[in-house]
């Protein structure tokens, strides 16, 4: 396919230079939380005031840099999974509400049927397109029947960004269309647009057990976090921890489907597809929204 690097026609994030500083700001803190690093050293390691920092950065996550500071700590994140196995099945209970409670009726899903996962994408079209996000570039895939992709990458890997998605449905026709992965974009990252009345459609692509993973990846609330052995457990397989990781590892659709909600047993976040940074940006992001 020849694609080019995508053009950005709109920004959905309040500044649109603000992630490659947040994202440097988001690495030192990874790297060097245990020191605890001042805001003075943070601002120094990224060329900016401190000042002129903690006010960008509040802007960008809702949080100052030494409250994201204390939620990607180890410490916190076992918090995070204090609730539990029990969470998974009290997720939904009623009277739960704010942002977590919304962003979990937001979404609506389905999965393809096992004959069309076996004809991997043959006869289905993909209309792809790259977008700004509070993460970085976000490449939006979408179906006549929702979303089916979220990927994240940085300037420059774009096109790594899309065969990597792309080899998922090797048999799909893909075809570039912003204006079609536009109202996707523009919704997914603004949570004044999380309205249960009018759902985000989306559409899981993957095996039986991996949908099933998926699945159990929505029930976790924004603001908490579950160990891969749970969800395991959860879905009937409670010695297929590793098995659960691979799934998380494959989902397609990030964010939306939160795969950077799984972590290790002791709390540790272990990997992402789209790099620990992110991860660790999008918890802090959440937590701020919270």
């Amino acid at each position: 396919m020849n694609m080019q690097t995508a053009q950005l026609l709109r920004d959905v994030t309040p500044e649109g230079g603000d992630y490659e500083i947040v994202r440097r700001v988001v690495e030192k803190i990874s790297l060097d939380y245990r020191d605890q690093p001042s805001l003075e050293e943070i601002a120094a390691e990224v060329g900016d005031t401190p000042t002129g920092l903690q006010k960008l950065f509040t802007r960008w996550a809702g949080l100052s840099p030494k409250a994201f500071l204390q939620a990607v700590t180890l410490d916190h994140a076992r918090r995070l999974l204090d609730s539990g196995l029990p969470l998974l099945d009290t997720a939904f209970e009623l009277g739960m509400s704010g942002p977590g409670r919304l962003h979990d009726l937001f979404v609506t899903h389905e999965a393809i049927s096992p004959g069309e996962y076996k004809a991997r994408g043959a006869g289905l079209v993909i209309r792809h397109g790259f977008h700004l996000s509070p993460f970085g570039l976000a490449l939006i895939m979408v179906t006549d029947r929702g979303l089916a992709g979220l990927a994240f990458c940085d300037p420059g890997g774009e096109r790594t960004a899309f065969e990597d998605m792309a080899s998922r449905w090797p048999n799909a026709e893909f075809v570039e269309d912003m204006g079609a992965t536009a109202p996707y974009a523009a919704r997914v990252f603004d949570p004044s647009r999380w309205r249960s009345e009018e759902p985000l459609r989306v559409v899981l692509i993957g095996t039986d057990f991996q949908v099933r993973v998926w699945d159990a990846l929505l029930k976790i609330p924004m603001g908490k976090a579950c160990a891969y052995s749970d969800i395991a457990a959860r879905i009937g397989k409670p010695s297929a921890s590793r098995a659960v990781g691979a799934a998380v590892g494959a989902n397609p659709v990030s964010f939306v489907v939160p795969c950077h909600r799984a972590v290790g047993k002791s709390g540790a976040l272990t990997g992402y597809h789209w790099g620990l940074t992110r991860k660790r940006a999008i918890l802090g992001w959440e937590a701020g929204q919270l």
